[in-house]
């Protein structure tokens, strides 16, 4: 019997397409990325010719992946088409971004809100800076993505969370003619820059000893007392951290709600609904926006 195409193998390989790799497609999967593998793999043997090539930490289709792609959205299309005609739903999904500066303030009670708002979808959350999540919603791999500042990706502004200098406990200004040390996010990051204009513009020299791509890094290397940070906080301190009040006050940052082209739009203006009332009610002082 002649070798099948198995459509959740398939799935697997639109979603590597359609979110920019295989660790991400794991994510939106909600799947381990050896299970990914092990679908390409799969797909592979089928067709008998290799369908990715990677290069470095790139990966790229091949002649016969672009055209098994093509097939397969084709395929799974009418598969969906099929199945809808016979009146059975798959349960529709919402891939959701945020960035894990937003993440780590307000994800909790965040999704239980948007579950409220949306108890037919399946809700699957991606946890990134605010530059990949930003071109990953403009690629169409996330519906939506919960963002810190100004871009380029359709949306609007929801809420602010207020922008705080944090230190290890018992963290002392630099004596004068040291430099001054700061530990940040990798570039690009808007949120670097403005903490590097912020202390350049007091006439200090600063340095950044550590940097991190994610936060969990950014405040291991504040814990460790490598430097200060400016970070979002929704009033409290992270776990180990000082809040430094001798610093220039930075005020809050817009939260963005982006959204992929297509999206509709009653999806968006219901979520938009819920996290305006969700940053108003978490910081009243900063969230509300005109």
């Amino acid at each position: 019997m002649a070798a099948l195409l198995d459509l959740v193998q398939l799935r697997t390989f639109v979603t590597i397409a359609d979110s920019g790799g295989f660790g991400r497609a794991a994510a939106v999967l909600r799947t381990s990325q050896p299970t990914v593998s092990q679908h390409v793999r799969a797909l592979e043997r089928v067709v008998g010719r290799p369908l990715v090539e990677r290069t470095g930490r790139l990966t790229r289709f091949t002649a016969a992946g672009e055209t098994l792609l093509a097939e397969a959205r084709r395929l799974l299309a009418a598969h969906d088409e099929a199945m809808g005609r016979l009146g059975v739903e798959r349960p529709a999904t919402l891939t959701v971004g945020a960035t894990g500066d937003a993440a780590d303030h307000v994800l909790p009670d965040l999704l239980t809100e948007l579950r409220g708002a949306f108890p037919r979808h399946d809700m699957v959350f991606r946890l990134d800076r605010t530059t990949e999540l930003a071109e990953a919603t403009a690629r169409g791999a996330l519906d939506m993505a919960l963002i810190l500042g100004a871009s380029t990706v359709p949306g609007v502004e929801v809420g602010a969370l207020p922008l705080r200098w944090f230190a290890a406990p018992g963290w002392s200004p630099p004596i004068a003619g040291r430099h001054f040390r700061l530990v940040a996010f990798q570039e690009p990051c808007a949120l670097r820059q403005q903490a590097l204009r912020a202390l350049e513009g007091e006439g200090l020299v600063v340095t950044v000893p550590a940097e991190a791509t994610n936060l969990d890094g950014v405040l291991a290397g504040v814990r460790a007392g490598l430097g200060i940070a400016l970070l979002p906080s929704s009033g409290t301190a992270p776990p180990g951290l000082e809040e430094v009040t001798c610093l220039p006050p930075q005020g809050p940052v817009a939260v963005r709600l982006a959204r992929r082209r297509g999206l509709d739009p009653r999806i968006e203006e219901t979520a938009a609904a819920v996290l305006r009332k969700f940053f108003a009610s978490l910081v009243p002082e900063h969230a509300a926006l005109a």
